[in-house]
């Protein structure tokens, strides 16, 4: 592996950085160690502050430590969610470009839109201002923990989403080891290197760099990744109730996409591009750089205000069509070109947000503010083989957002408290897209804006169990590219998707004897969408999507997490720590003219996804994982079924205070499976729509901290 890692100049930037560090601990070892300690009580105090976050929140939210991350095998975004319920996401190769839904957001054609989930970085949007995410989702091993607030539980993000928010916190010096050294490889070429160090002076300032580089060859053909990226943050505690903090990501993703399968082509052989793909060299090269600043201040012992600011620019280059036909069948002529795109667009992101929080008596009052602006110049053109040829559509498209909400968490008695509040939403949307041949112009434009109220109650039934309830508007305007794709091909918009939300749940925790313990999050939730925007390939131009509002639907499901830690000995030396995810969906069209009562495609009707690790005292762990996933429809026809299937893993490990070591093997039994689906309206039995999920593969990975 470290033969690997000097290939390159960042590699040996990597390895130069460990090095160095590991040359001066022995003349700090002293400072080193007190350094560790007051990282232990950081990482502690924050691990309360999340609890309480958790505490207050009446439904499903769920936390991510970002320091487990590394007792696994994590490649991507899918990984990281891997245990949060509520959550479908796997990738269609193995690499960064994943399907993500959450409550059934997403479940459509524009699934690489990404739509209906709010994404955050320290508290301010990755999320254009238009509701899309399809160009860059976070390095889950740049995060020291994330918030997974499903559905209106993301109102304190001022999200009103169906699927919610998540919100991805930056690791800095004050809560990270000096020094840190990272190294993961294994099946299909994984290589993952990062490093970082930092400091804290005496004088309030800090400051952490952390460089990363991700190779992956990936289980099919075309579909390798090469990954480079820089963060960096540094803080000032101005005064011992203020803190400012600036952060700088810089980041440079190639991945190559391998294309959809037909069910005859994965029997046949799993692990091919299509024909198409290599053909046309389908890829999404993104770089970015993102500049952003917090500035936190504790008024007084009841109140603190923040406010924040990031921009972000990046430039997509994306051949993503190339459709041939070979008129003269198999003879000698060679297949001619039809039709090809490669979006070739530069994206400016800005976001700004307030936030002030007032704790007076048994209230505690948050208002916020977030706004959004983004505009997104460049073109759609055909293409050989990925290089463009033609200019066929000049594309400039912007959208602006301000989200402001308030929300009270009254403690009405010592076990009783009530959640409500309020998040009004304005945007704006414009379209500008001219086709070069003929001059016409598509430009569809306008506002959105509602009032979106929410109401909700705990009850602790003790100081460990708590029940809860709420009842919740949820609201989501068009994004632009479903703007683009809408069927009606005029100037007409699309109506934003609108509905009511009820759930309830449980959360806690509850001794098993002196040194066994079981814990939960369990919550239930209905709800009505109106005028879904739901978008479906189109049959006449494949590749393209066609979007339109949709009466009515349903979005039901089961969300829970359960984990249990068992002694199996008296001294506590030797435990048992199950851990299993469970999600149940019931996503559906309610009488549709067209469609009844069909399932919405995509989605199964139920993931187990879970683990049982023998841990003992000295840091060693081992254990299976399995995953139980049921079938799902990859057509809103619910003509095209697709299978069940079953993984069963192994991982151990072991955990230090300097040291971190893993093993992971996945899909031990070889299974054939399918990751991801391409959604049609009625996909045929030959459809190529299908993305193959990695066979056996086995990684390992190392991890140092001085």
């Amino acid at each position: 592996m470290l033969l690997l890692a000097l290939r390159s100049p960042l590699h040996a930037a990597l390895l130069a950085t460990a090095a160095i560090a590991a040359s001066g601990s022995a003349a700090t070892a002293q400072s080193e160690e007190n350094r560790l300690e007051t990282v232990e009580v950081r990482a502690k105090q924050l691990q309360m502050d999340l609890l309480k976050q958790q505490s207050l929140t009446p439904g499903g939210l769920s936390l991510i430590d970002g320091e487990a991350l590394y007792q696994r095998n994590v490649s991507n975004l899918a990984d990281m969610l891997r245990y949060a319920p509520g959550i479908w996401s796997d990738s269609a190769s193995g690499g960064d470009s994943v399907f993500l839904s959450s409550r059934g957001s997403n479940l459509d054609a524009t699934d690489y839109d990404a739509n209906g989930i709010k994404l955050l970085q320290d508290g301010l949007p990755v999320t254009t201002a238009d509701g899309n995410n399809h160009n860059r989702f976070i390095d889950p091993l740049a995060a020291r923990y994330a918030s997974v607030a499903r559905g209106a539980n993301a109102l304190t993000y001022g999200a009103a989403t169906l699927g919610g928010a998540i919100n991805f916190q930056t690791p800095t010096a004050r809560d990270s080891a000096p020094v840190q050294a990272f190294f993961s490889g294994g099946s299909d070429g994984l290589l993952n290197a990062r490093a970082s160090i930092g400091g804290v002076g005496d004088n309030g300032l800090d400051g952490l760099l952390s460089v990363e580089h991700k190779a992956f060859d990936g289980y099919r053909e075309h579909s390798a990744q090469r990954r480079n990226g820089l963060y960096a943050n540094a803080g000032w505690q101005f005064s011992e109730r203020g803190e400012t903090r600036l952060f700088f990501n810089w980041l440079d993703n190639d991945s190559e996409l391998p294309g959809n399968l037909s069910a005859e082509q994965v029997a046949d052989d799993s692990s091919q591009a299509t024909a198409d793909a290599l053909r046309g060299n389908y890829s999404r090269d993104v770089k970015s750089w993102r500049l952003a600043s917090t500035t936190r201040w504790n008024l007084n012992d009841n109140s603190d205000l923040s406010f924040g600011l990031s921009w972000e620019e990046q430039s997509l280059h994306h051949p993503i069509v190339d459709v041939a036909v070979d008129f003269d069948g198999p003879g000698p002529q060679p297949p001619t070109q039809v039709f090809s795109l490669l979006i070739d667009t530069d994206h400016r992101n800005i976001g700004a947000n307030a936030r002030y929080n007032l704790r007076a008596g048994n209230h505690d009052v948050l208002l916020g503010i977030d706004l959004g602006d983004n505009a997104v110049t460049g073109g759609n053109y055909s293409h050989r083989g990925g290089e463009r040829t033609r200019l066929d559509t000049r594309v400039d498209n912007s959208a602006r957002s301000v989200e402001a909400f308030a929300v009270d968490r009254w403690q009405l008695a010592s076990n009783w408290t009530l959640v409500y509040g309020l998040q009004a939403l304005w945007t704006e949307r414009e379209i500008w897209n001219e086709t070069v041949a003929s001059g016409a112009l598509r430009n569809p434009e306008g506002s959105y804006d509602s009032v979106n109220p929410r109401l909700g109650l705990i009850y602790d039934v003790s100081d460990n169990v708590s029940l809860f309830a709420n009842l919740s508007r949820t609201y989501e305007a068009p994004t632009n590219y479903e703007l683009e794709d809408d069927v009606s091909a005029s100037n007409a918009l699309l109506d934003a998707m609108s509905g009511t939300v009820l759930e309830v749940g449980s959360r806690g925790q509850q001794a098993l004897g002196n040194a066994s313990n079981w814990h939960w999050d369990v919550a239930l939730y209905y709800g009505e969408i109106n005028d879904e925007i739901l978008s479906v390939d189109d049959p006449a131009a494949p590749g393209t999507s066609l979007s339109a509002n949709v009466d009515n639907t349903i979005h039901a499901g089961i969300e829970a997490l359960v984990g249990a830690s068992f002694a199996l000995d008296a001294a506590g030396v030797h435990s048992l720590q199950p851990t299993l995810s469970v999600t149940v969906n019931e996503f559906s069209f309610d009488d549709d003219a067209l469609y009844g009562d069909n399932q919405l495609p995509a989605a199964p009707g139920y993931a187990l996804r879970g683990e049982v690790l023998y841990r003992h005292a000295s840091g060693f762990y081992a254990g299976p994982t399995f995953d139980v996933i049921d079938e799902r429809y990859a057509d809103f026809a619910n003509t095209y079924q697709v299978e069940s299937y079953q993984l069963l893993g192994l991982r151990a490990g072991y955990s230090s205070e300097r040291w971190e070591l893993f093993a992971e093997v996945k899909n031990l039994l070889d299974e054939d499976y399918i990751a991801t689906v391409k959604v049609r309206d009625v996909a045929a039995p030959d459809a190529a729509v299908l993305a193959p999920g990695a066979r056996l593969s086995a990684f390992a990975g190392v991890r140092f901290a001085l």
